[in-house]
């Protein structure tokens, strides 16, 4: 009977998983070969040392370990084979701040930018990306996608500690 009851658990557990996936996998090839796609952050989690995260750990919505919720947010990352919108968070220790404080986070516009598809093994992405036109500073991410749309976004920049976003692909929405 024990033993029922565990398989029984997994067995919904994988059920509910890929009942909740983002994408299938035709969808996630889709989008990934057409280089239009928005990355959905749900939570980032500073690659800083052990100062910054314990400062974060006291933020609302910290998860432990230095981890922020970002569920319920509008952070994103939209991709467009002209265009590089970024508007995401930023925790942890920057080297220099801009003047306005609106101004913080990773908030760009890059229409000048390099783009490296790679497939692995197991069917999912790594992406490599590298801005070139921006004034302040530049970024490179790493974006690693799997199959069905889960997706992780390492954000490197000259004047910043890396920080990494945990999230999901999403098709672009059509305006009306």
């Amino acid at each position: 009977m024990k033993h029922t009851k565990i398989l029984l658990s997994l067995f919904f557990t994988v059920i509910i998983t890929q009942a909740f996936a983002q994408t299938d996998k035709e969808t996630t090839a889709k989008i990934v070969a057409n280089k239009t796609y928005v990355f959905v952050a749900n939570s980032a989690t500073p690659l800083a040392n052990n100062e910054v995260n314990q400062v974060l750990r006291s933020f609302p919505g910290a998860q432990g370990g230095g981890t922020i919720n970002l569920s319920g947010s509008q952070y994103d990352l939209l991709v467009k084979p002209d265009s590089l919108i970024a508007f995401l968070p930023y925790y942890g220790r920057s080297f220099s701040a801009p003047y306005n404080p609106t101004e913080g986070g990773i908030k760009f516009t890059s229409k000048n930018f390099s783009y490296k598809e790679t497939k692995n093994k197991k069917g999912g992405y790594t992406i490599s990306i590298r801005t070139n036109d921006l004034k302040m500073e530049n970024y490179q991410m790493t974006l690693n996608i799997s199959q069905n749309g889960y997706a992780t976004l390492i954000a490197y920049s000259n004047n910043k500690q890396p920080i990494n976003f945990n999230g999901y692909l999403d098709e672009v929405k059509k305006k009306k």
